[in-house]
């Protein structure tokens, strides 16, 4: 097409040049219809990069889409609109949201997604760019709703929660947002959450709460080490007959080994000169 666009606008060049004025309509045509249609020729050609596509629709009626890359030519009537279908990424700010105790946190996520189906990206939606955005946050404030930010006593053992589950988390949102672009012919090819934390208002107390469960967890773990060593000292004394110890005497010998033990400052021993009894 790109050779017979050029003879013609040549041959319409070349009869200007060679045939004398003067010689009617019929020589006007002659001159004037082959650069012409030339001109309407090359008005068809257009071309495409890798990874985009032409939609070509006949006076508002679609008529395919062309993904073939290269110089490419068409029925100049066609009206032709180009689309990457290129992966793209969105990466959301962060949002104020509640999980499922109703605590506020906020979270945010990078999606990266591609366009799958041209025509319903362009003629099912008014703006595919807006509604990807618009729906990314809605299934995000979904997902988020249905898990818990952190473990706690009111949550099944083993269930799944935002902090500790973002792989879950993450399969449950690429499904959640492949069903919503389905209908703009968009698919999700990754989703990942990029920001997780409670909000400011509630940081704080989540800290203290966080750093409370952290110091009785350790507290439990001293306390059953020194019932531990305690016992194996008492039963050391009683084995090798070093000394015989009534109850009275290996309970005050508990209790000042346990505080010796689990104390979280340095102790500092009292020597008695006299008795347990005086």
């Amino acid at each position: 097409m790109v050779g017979l666009a050029v003879l013609l606008i040549a041959g319409g060049v070349y009869s200007f040049v060679s045939m004398p004025f003067g010689t009617g309509i019929a020589g006007v045509f002659a001159r004037v219809i082959p650069v012409a249609l030339g001109a309407f020729l090359f008005a068809g050609l257009y071309m495409l990069q890798p990874n985009e596509a032409a939609l070509l629709s006949l006076f508002g009626k679609y008529k395919g889409t062309d993904r073939s890359e290269g110089l490419r030519w068409v029925n100049p009537l066609y009206s032709k609109r180009k689309l990457s279908l290129r992966a793209r990424t969105l990466n959301t700010a962060p949002l104020k949201v509640n999980d499922k105790r109703g605590n506020p946190v906020e979270i945010g996520a990078a999606i990266v997604w591609r366009v799958r189906d041209s025509a319903l990206a362009i003629f099912n939606v008014d703006d595919f760019e807006r509604y990807v955005n618009v729906q990314a946050e809605a299934a995000l404030r979904h997902i988020a709703s249905l898990y818990a930010y952190d473990d706690g006593e009111d949550l099944a053992e083993g269930e799944t929660t935002l902090r500790a589950g973002m792989e879950v988390v993450a399969s449950a949102m690429r499904a959640e947002l492949q069903s919503r672009f389905a209908a703009a012919g968009i698919d999700v090819e990754d989703a990942k959450l990029t920001h997780l934390a409670y909000a400011a208002e509630i940081a704080q107390v989540m800290l203290r709460r966080q750093q409370a469960e952290a110091i009785i967890s350790a507290r439990k773990k001293i306390v059953h080490g020194a019932v531990s060593m305690v016992e194996a000292a008492l039963q050391g004394l009683s084995e090798r007959q070093i000394v015989e110890l009534d109850d009275e005497r290996k309970a005050a010998m508990v209790s000042n080994l346990l505080v010796v033990l689990c104390s979280d400052k340095e102790t500092q021993p009292v020597i008695n000169t006299g008795t347990l009894y005086n």
